[in-house]
C-alpha cells in the first residue's frame, strides 16, 4: 500500500475539482478538508468521497463556482447561503464574520444553508477552536434512522460536533459522532470490503437485527442510545434542517449518487467565547487532570496528531490520480 504525503493529497485533490469544473477557492477548501481527514485516519471523510465530489462537479449536482452569499440577520446570527455548492467554502466565507459577533456579544450562531454535505463536521468545529471560541456544530443527511420501535427512515445520522480550545491556538477537548451507533459510511465500507457489521448497528426491512451490511442498507441504522439518540437526532434536524431552511433529512437523496437534485444540507455552528468566564482555562485543565488520573484516560480529541505520510489503498490512488489527470 503507497503511503502517500498530505501535501501530495491536498494538490492532487485540488487539481481533481478544478479538471471537472470547481474554481480555485472551492477547490482548495474542499481539498485542505479531505488531507485533514486523511492525516487523521477518518478514511469515510477524507479521498473516499473525491471521485463523487468529480461526478457531482460535471452533472451539476454541486456547484463549484458559485460565491457563498453571507448576511448578518441578528447581530449575533449569521447566514450564509452555499448556493447548493460545497459547504467549506461557504463555512470559510461566514466563519470570520460570527466570530466578530461572537467576540462582541460572547455567543453567536453561524447557519450555512443550501450545501453539499460538510463530511467530517468536526473539522469545522476545529477551527472554531483554533480561533479561541467552543464550536458546537450540527448537519444532517440522507434518512437511514427509524423512530426505536419502527422501520420508516426518518432522520439522518446527523453527526453533532464539539471543540474546545486551550487557550494556546489547540484542542482542549473535541468530538465528532453521529447520533447513531455508528456512521453509515462504516456500514458501506464492510459492504464493500465483504465484511459482517457488528450486531446493534443496524436493523433490516422487517426491523429486525442484522449483521449483513446490505440488509442494513435496506433497513435503518439503530440510534445510539435507543430513545435518547433518537431524541438527540431529532434536535440535530431541527437546527441543521429547520433553522437554516434546508432539507429535512427525509427529503435529502444518496450523497454520493453522481446525478440528482442538489443535496442542499445545512449545517448550524454555536460559537461562545470562553472569555466571557475569567478562568475558563485554568478549569479546563483541571478537568483534564481529573479524567487523566485513570491510567490511559484523557479528554477526548486531546493530543491528537496527524500523519504524514499515511498509507492509501492502492486502487483508490490510481483513481485520484486519472481524476487529477483528465
Amino acid at each position: 500500500m503507497p503511503r502517500i504525503s498530505l501535501d501530495t493529497i491536498e494538490k492532487t485533490v485540488r487539481r481533481a475539482l478544478r479538471a471537472h469544473g470547481a474554481d480555485e477557492f472551492p477547490a482548495a477548501e474542499v481539498a485542505r478538508a479531505v488531507r485533514q481527514a486523511e492525516g487523521l485516519g477518518n478514511k469515510i471523510c477524507g479521498l473516499y468521497y473525491v471521485e463523487s465530489y468529480c461526478q457531482q462537479l460535471l452533472s451539476g449536482r454541486v456547484d463549484g463556482t458559485v460565491s457563498p452569499d453571507v448576511r448578518t440577520v441578528r447581530p449575533a446570527a449569521v447566514q450564509v447561503d452555499a448556493g447548493f455548492g460545497f459547504a467549506q467554502p461557504a463555512f470559510a466565507h461566514g466563519l470570520p464574520v460570527a466570530l466578530d459577533a461572537a467576540r462582541q456579544y460572547g455567543v453567536s450562531t453561524l447557519a450555512v444553508m443550501h450545501a453539499h454535505t460538510c463530511t467530517a463536521l468536526g473539522y469545522f468545529t476545529e477551527q472554531i477552536a483554533a480561533s479561541g471560541m467552543i464550536g458546537i456544530g450540527f448537519t444532517n443527511a440522507t434518512p437511514i434512522v427509524a423512530p426505536p420501535g419502527g422501520k420508516t427512515r426518518m432522520i439522518g445520522t446527523n453527526p453533532m460536533a464539539f471543540a474546545v480550545p486551550d487557550g494556546r491556538g489547540g484542542l482542549a477537548m473535541q468530538f465528532d459522532q453521529s447520533t447513531t451507533t455508528v456512521a453509515l459510511g462504516k456500514i458501506t465500507m464492510a459492504q464493500a470490503a465483504g465484511e459482517a457489521i457488528p450486531e446493534g448497528w443496524a436493523l433490516d426491512a422487517r426491523g429486525n437485527p442484522t449483521t449483513n451490511p446490505a440488509s442494513a442498507l435496506k433497513g435503518s441504522l439503530v440510534s445510539v442510545g435507543g430513545h435518547k439518540g433518537w431524541g438527540l437526532g431529532l434536535m440535530v434536524e431541527v437546527l441543521a434542517a429547520a433553522m437554516t431552511g434546508s432539507l429535512m433529512s427525509h427529503d435529502v437523496k444518496p450523497l454520493k449518487a453522481p446525478e440528482g437534485a442538489p443535496h442542499d444540507l445545512g449545517q448550524y455552528y454555536l460559537i461562545i467565547d470562553p472569555a466571557v468566564q475569567p478562568d475558563f482555562r485554568e478549569r479546563m485543565e483541571a478537568l483534564a487532570s481529573l479524567v487523566a488520573q485513570d491510567a490511559g484516560a484523557r479528554l477526548p480529541g486531546r493530543n491528537r496528531t496527524l500523519c504524514d505520510p499515511v498509507e492509501v489503498a492502492e486502487d483508490v490512488w490510481r483513481t485520484i490520480l486519472a481524476l487529477s489527470e483528465r
